[in-house]
């Protein structure tokens, strides 16, 4: 039984039926789900597998399993914001908070985009590292526009214990079920 950790590129669903930018165009296992998603415009880390078990423990916000985000934001952000985006914010679908939010400097072992976030000259942008226990649809791109920070890049770093490490924009690694249950008990 496989458990797939995948580094998904922008541009690409997170399904495997559709149209041609679909998990499908790099994952020929077709017995695997995503275990939660990454929207089209998301790039990083996307966890699939075929334990329906597993798959309900990673997306379920009350066991409370960490997702860890690097985003890139127009505009230089303030103390008082990443105090929103932990204390909390009512979106159109409820309240949202962050677990954790901190600036960080312009990661160096991030891949390039394709295509390229668009620039502007005479608007700064800052990098932040974002960590949220649920993650409902548009979640931290809304949560940021909120408190007036549109996001360029949004990047998932980490789900829990597996971190994209290494993993090359567009690759997958592979483990068994058994042995994702492992890293998730410890």
């Amino acid at each position: 039984m496989p458990f797939i950790l995948f580094n998904k590129p922008y541009g690409i669903v997170s399904q495997f039926s559709g149209t041609e930018n679909t998990l499908a165009k790099f994952i020929s296992e077709n017995s695997v789900y995503p275990a939660g998603r990454l929207d089209k415009k998301s790039e990083g880390l996307l966890a699939l597998t075929n334990d329906g078990k597993l798959q309900a423990r990673i997306c379920e916000p009350k066991r409370k399993l960490l997702k860890y985000y690097l985003i890139q934001v127009e505009g230089e952000t303030t103390q008082n914001q990443l105090n929103q985006l932990t204390e909390g914010l009512i979106l159109n679908d409820g309240p949202a908070r962050a677990h954790s939010a901190r600036i960080i400097n312009p990661p160096e072992n991030i891949w390039d985009r394709e295509p390229p976030i668009r620039f502007r000259e005479n608007i700064p942008t800052s990098w932040l590292e974002i960590s949220i226990f649920e993650g409902r649809k548009h979640q931290i791109r809304r949560m940021s526009a909120a408190i007036n920070l549109p996001v360029l890049r949004l990047v998932r770093w980490q789900i829990g214990p597996w971190l994209i490490n290494d993993l090359k924009l567009g690759q997958f690694t592979k483990m068994t079920n058994k042995e994702a249950w492992s890293m998730l008990n410890q």
